[in-house]
């Protein structure tokens, strides 16, 4: 349907910020925010499908961050990764997820370590296994180029950065 997404224009959220300096930005604003949000739905039901239902979606990133190369990661090292500014966020997280048995915390001096236990490591791998049944054999039949969503990832990384340094700016007005 190219033809006819041409003829309506580019699809944002908002005509006023569209007629800006760069529309094409409001158009990846806008596609940011869906896949965004379709991106933490399947999180959650894909955990859910795991067998680990009822987490939030920050829970579930940092299940798999803490279980990434199986080393201990502090809170202020998964603040960083995720780009969290309230550590309160990622604390609630951590202690839901230790509740369930999925993470075990201690301390490397006066810093807080999070490490995941056998429990979150095997629903990690349940993850894994329910991610490329439903969402990786289905992105694979539409013969996507991986070199370019490499490509588009590190666009995305680029571009995290110039709203972070935006928001800087913005909040010194």
């Amino acid at each position: 349907m190219p033809s006819a997404r041409k003829s309506v224009g580019p699809v944002v959220t908002a005509a006023h910020l569209a007629a800006g300096g760069m529309p094409a930005l409001s158009e990846v604003e806008f596609a940011m925010t869906v896949m965004h949000h379709a991106f933490e739905r399947w999180m959650v039901r894909c955990m859910a499908a795991a067998g680990v239902p009822g987490l939030q979606p920050t829970a579930v990133h940092i299940l798999h961050a803490v279980a990434h190369r199986g080393r201990d990661k502090t809170l202020a090292e998964i603040c960083m990764m995720f780009n969290i500014e309230d550590t309160h966020v990622a604390s609630y997280a951590i202690k839901k997820l230790a509740a369930l048995g999925l993470v075990t915390t201690s301390r490397r001096g006066k810093e807080k370590t999070v490490r995941a236990t056998e429990a979150g490591l095997a629903a990690c791998a349940r993850y894994h296994r329910v991610r490329e049944g439903l969402l990786v054999d289905s992105l694979k039949h539409l013969k996507l180029d991986e070199t370019a969503l490499s490509e588009i990832a590190a666009a995305m990384h680029t571009i995290s950065g110039q709203y972070d340094q935006a928001a800087r700016a913005a909040a010194s007005l």
